[in-house]
């Protein structure tokens, strides 16, 4: 969702408690994960993640790896277990049960889906074919929009931002297969090469899909011609960050008076929408220049580009030189990848966003102790009052303003494992139809569930916007919410017998992490409610907006590749977010062993083990071509920097291990971050 702001860690999370360590606990730290022929000082990531990286080099499959990932090959593998049981048995039609293990079945029936082509996706494409008038594109457009695939934009229903009680049609940018709208604008040479790239993508799948080669090449030159229109007026990343300007709310009547070159009666009636009372334009330009193009192209072009969403979209569930195609492209050219994941763990990613909470379930029943939500809780517990203590002793933060903000803290809503309550699937059929059929079913089922349940309602704060296997976190600043779902929270990334050095500088500053968005440079714009909203004292949103600019010049700095410069811009919240993680725990840590101090562990202080910890969530190996995407699109630094570009802010790293002004990660204290 583009309002939403989830923040997500991609890091791993446990359930330790505050002074879990002992006397007899272990350090945590596996020696062989660093390498210390480096100093730190030179490069605390190589250093710390130095022995880890050379011991995982990347697989074909991968564009990135890192120490997170091996968790979520862990709960890949535990899920399949439960979705294998599942499809092996012989399960009540209409139960849990039967829709997970015969989705998985229909997904891993390769022999069906050659034999099958593209012949589930004919009928639309025929359909698409058929039109002959421009007045027919707009009913055709929508027709396919409800059974899930992309058109010139799009919407969701969710929390308005200024009046979070209640939920409001919101209605976004969209129509861009390349994702951001740089892909096709910038003229660097590797842009350009994506660019041909997709072209001669395109180009491939119309002809497996039964054009030929001429028509296939005027329908690619299409597509991209049309989605190039979208990409000139459309927000960037960045843009999209600034919740004020993706804000503007009108009446259902002003929305058909204002953007009268969309029939927006047809659209929201196709689509099962009655009764719309307001609606919010998140990006006014992408729509009024959608409105010029169903106007002004073509019928052929825009015909070309419907055929192109179904094609595209559907390519994953069809037959292996579709889904080959589309793999070549998106992981190879796009992200570098060499080789597609394995089949069995498209079909266990395919239950999960079908059947997600359902599969959560079981998830949740065979492998997450009811003891482990209550310890987290009592952890989170425990970040909240180190918070608050750093909240209190800023100098740059006026009284009033702290007044405020703790009355936030204290109102956050925590979420630790799973919902209450689950989900109910039984309106959704699951048959062997086909493998798309499928998909398509899921589709209309979850657009009829977000309607019923969200439009011209109150916001509903039980909902969660993860699956509980998710291996993420996220703050949600409408509902002021942090969620750490049961997939995040267990080992490897926490160990139960290490000290509180270590599980401090991974989960605690996973914790602080999440809170701190809270009150990084978007989630300060939201009252305890999850309204937009300045609560600020004169003079201290200044001063902050001050503080975060020194973050945003250090990485606008940083060269993640020769000639291309990290963007400071787009991964503010997440480096505030890592900086406030980082003096959160370690002042929660400290607190937690000053009357039990903890001694020196394999030649390290308890200090040094909670750095330590900390760089060994972000250990990873990365492609080039990744990093390109990353530094385009990811409002989080890459795993290096969320490092070497975090702890020269931190005062207690160069305590902890005597960094001078002769070593290269060396900043002057007058040039550091201070907010936190």
């Amino acid at each position: 969702m583009n309002l939403k702001h989830f923040f997500p860690m991609l890091a791993a999370a446990s359930f330790a408690m505050a002074g879990c360590g002992g006397p007899t606990s272990k350090s945590g730290i596996d020696l062989a994960n660093l390498d210390q022929t480096v100093k730190p000082g030179e490069s605390f990531y190589d250093y710390a993640c130095g022995g880890w990286r050379k011991a995982h080099p990347l697989t074909d499959e991968y564009a990135s790896f890192g120490s997170f990932d091996v968790l979520i090959e862990n709960n890949n593998k535990q899920l399949r277990g439960l979705i294998e049981d599942m499809a092996a048995g012989t399960n009540q039609a209409g139960t849990l049960e039967q829709k997970i293990g015969d989705l998985y079945n229909i997904a891993m029936d390769s022999v069906k889906l050659n034999k099958d082509g593209y012949a589930p996706i004919r009928a639309d494409l025929e359909a698409i074919a058929a039109i002959k008038d421009r007045s027919e594109v707009f009913p055709m457009m929508t027709a396919l929009k409800k059974k899930g695939l992309p058109g010139y934009f799009g919407f969701y229903i969710d929390a308005d931002i200024k009046n979070s009680s209640m939920n409001l049609l919101q209605i976004v940018q969209g129509g861009l297969s390349l994702g951001e709208k740089e892909y096709y604008l910038d003229s660097d040479s590797a842009t350009l090469h994506i660019r041909e790239s997709f072209k001669d993508y395109m180009k491939k799948m119309f002809v497996l899909c039964g054009s030929t080669e001429q028509d296939a090449q005027r329908k690619a030159e299409a597509v991209l011609a049309l989605e190039t229109r979208i990409a000139g007026p459309s927000y960037s990343a960045v843009q999209q960050r600034d919740p004020e300007a993706n804000y503007h709310k009108m009446s259902y009547d002003e929305l058909k008076k204002e953007y009268a070159g969309i029939d927006w009666d047809l659209y929201f009636s196709t689509l099962g929408i009655e009764g719309l009372k307001e609606v919010s334009v998140a990006q006014p330009e992408p729509i009024h220049e959608v409105e010029k193009i169903l106007a002004e192209a073509s019928v052929d072009d825009q015909k070309a580009f419907m055929e192109w969403k179904l094609i595209n979209s559907a390519s994953s569930y069809l037959s292996d030189d579709l889904r080959a195609c589309n793999f070549d492209f998106y992981g190879r050219v796009m992200s570098g990848k060499q080789q597609d994941r394995p089949r069995w763990k498209r079909a266990v990613a395919t239950v999960e966003g079908v059947l997600g909470e359902a599969l959560g379930e079981k998830y949740v029943e065979k492998y997450f102790p009811a003891a482990a939500k209550e310890r987290m809780v009592k952890l989170v517990k425990n970040l909240q009052d180190a918070l608050a203590e750093r909240i209190k002793v800023q100098e740059w933060m006026s009284d009033s303003t702290k007044e405020v903000a703790l009355d936030k803290l204290a109102s956050f809503y925590v979420k630790v494992g799973y919902p209450d309550k689950w989900r109910d699937y039984s309106g959704l059929e699951i048959k062997n139809d086909s493998y798309w059929d499928n998909i398509v079913r899921s589709n209309v089922f979850d657009l009829a569930y977000v309607v019923d349940k969200k439009l011209n309602k109150p916001v509903d704060r039980d909902e969660w916007y993860m699956t509980p296997q998710t291996v993420n976190a996220y703050y949600n600043p409408s509902t002021n919410e942090i969620c750490f779902p049961a997939g995040i929270l267990q080992p490897p990334f926490f160990d139960m017998e290490a000290d509180d050095a270590y599980n401090y500088g991974a989960i605690g500053v996973v914790i602080g992490h999440e809170m701190t968005h809270g009150f990084d440079d978007q989630g300060r714009q939201f009252d305890k409610n999850g309204n937009l909203t300045d609560w600020w004292a004169p003079g201290d949103a200044e001063r902050f907006e001050a503080r975060a600019k020194v973050m945003e010049d250090f990485f606008n700095n940083i060269e993640v590749l020769p000639g291309l410069k990290a963007n400071g811009a787009l991964t503010l919240g997440e480096n505030l977010a890592d900086h406030g993680g980082l003096m959160v725990a370690f002042e929660a840590f400290k607190q937690a062993t000053k009357d039990n101090p903890l001694p020196e562990a394999d030649g390290f202080t308890p200090e040094q083990r909670f750095f330590l910890s900390y760089a060994y969530l972000w250990a990873d190996n990365i492609r080039d071509e990744q990093i390109r995407v990353y530094t385009k699109s990811d409002p989080h630094s890459l795993g290096r920097w969320r490092v070497d570009g975090a702890l020269p802010h931190i005062d207690a790293w160069y305590e902890a291990f005597g960094i001078t002004e002769q070593d290269p990660m060396f900043v002057p204290k007058d040039k550091r971050v201070t907010i936190w």
